[in-house]
């Protein structure tokens, strides 16, 4: 905690709204958490050896950007970690995080972004239940442009490609490359709002293929969607945004895999007085999945979160969420039939600013999966933490 308390006091001897540049801003962040049932172990299932839980001390250091560039924007984050474990020091490992976006104008009707991402983060514990160390790398590209050739009236078109690949030996048939194209077009009207079509194709592609009864199996597949994208914005204080239509996924292998119907995901957010914000979403889309068995699934839940403006310097957050998880199976030959799972989580969090640069945090959380024997589990946790940015 010596670093915390350090920036604590460098914060303390900064003259209020001080920082060392308007383009490029460093940022230091220590994060103590306890985790009730790391692994994500079910009760009647043997833990490894060694305790369930474990605390963890996370250090991030690194440089927020946001430089404006004539009529463009360049904006980016890159940042580094530490994370060491009190207990299962062989987990211990460094995370990386960098961002960069260019918000692109060409005259003045259009506009765009480039950019790209790095990511090295531990593997999640929910979908594979390991003791051993798997760190997961994305990498991301992507590009969008936009032409409004009328007032009221925008076409546009994006393309992205990411990669994901884990570290792991068991777990690198899960290795994926996602190449997504859209096109779309937009209706906007004078109050800001956004009503509009969009169609996509997404391409997943897993070059190490798994291996049942003796058969390569081609984990590949093909999406395509035809969706609306919605932003209203009904006041200042209310706003609805929708991304959601049909979809269709197909596989490259075993065909009964496959899947179409109502795909997207809606979200609601409004506030009241100004000090009390809330946020609803509902969703029905397809997701990855990182286990032994299966790579991804439909996923049906809502959520649900609310922030109050106590005062000027502290908030707090509260939030809960439900999923319900349907695997796209082989089934009877690798897993049995209607093999799902449904997990509820909540959390509660309080913020505390006492300088326009430094801000403390502490939450709580209490999760539950149920449903599938080999993915049940409960843990609950907390954390604490304090940051910087100069």
């Amino acid at each position: 905690m010596a670093l915390l308390i350090g920036a604590l006091g460098a914060a303390a001897s900064a003259p209020a709204g001080a920082g060392i540049s308007d383009t490029v801003h460093p940022y230091l962040a220590v994060t103590r958490s306890h985790d009730a049932n790391l692994f994500r172990l079910d009760d009647n299932t043997p833990g490894f050896v060694g305790p369930r839980d474990d605390t963890l001390t996370q250090t991030q250091y690194g440089l927020l950007v946001d430089m404006p560039i004539s009529r463009q924007k360049l904006t980016g984050q890159f940042k580094q970690s530490r994370v060491k474990f009190d207990h299962y020091s062989e987990l211990d490992y460094s995370g990386k995080d960098y961002l960069a976006d260019l918000e692109w104008h060409i005259g003045n009707h259009l506009e765009g972004h480039i950019g790209g991402l790095y990511a090295q983060t531990l593997t999640s514990f929910s979908d594979f239940h390991s003791n051993q160390r798997n760190l997961r790398v994305q990498k991301r590209e992507y590009v969008d442009g936009a032409w409004r050739f009328h007032p009221s009236y925008r076409v546009r078109a994006a393309a992205s490609s990411q990669k994901f690949t884990y570290d792991l030996p068991q777990q690198q048939f899960n290795n994926r490359t996602e190449d997504q194209a859209d096109i779309g077009f937009d209706y906007l009207p004078p109050s800001g709002s956004r009503f509009g079509l969009q169609v996509s194709q997404l391409k997943g592609k897993y070059p190490n293929h798994r291996i049942l009864g003796g058969t390569a199996i081609d984990d590949g597949y093909t999406q395509n969607e035809l969706k609306a994208n919605i932003y209203w914005l009904f006041s200042a204080t209310s706003q609805f945004t929708m991304l959601a239509g049909w979809a269709e996924r197909k596989h490259s292998y075993f065909g009964e895999r496959d899947s179409s119907g109502l795909n997207g995901r809606a979200r609601m957010n409004w506030s009241m007085l100004r000090k009390l914000r809330m946020d609803a979403s509902v969703w029905r889309e397809f997701a990855p999945v990182e286990s032994n068995f299966v790579n991804n699934s439909l996923n049906k839940g809502a959520s649900f979160s609310t922030t109050w403006d106590v005062s000027a310097k502290v908030n707090v957050n509260a939030a809960v969420r439900r999923e319900k998880r349907d695997f796209s199976t082989l089934e009877g030959r690798i897993a049995p039939p209607n093999l799902h799972d449904k997990s509820r989580n909540a959390s509660l969090g309080v913020n505390y600013a006492p300088l326009q640069s430094v801000r403390l945090s502490a939450n709580v959380f209490h999760e539950v999966r149920s449903g599938n024997a080999s993915t049940n589990y409960r843990t609950h946790g907390a954390a604490v933490s304090a940051s910087i940015q100069f």
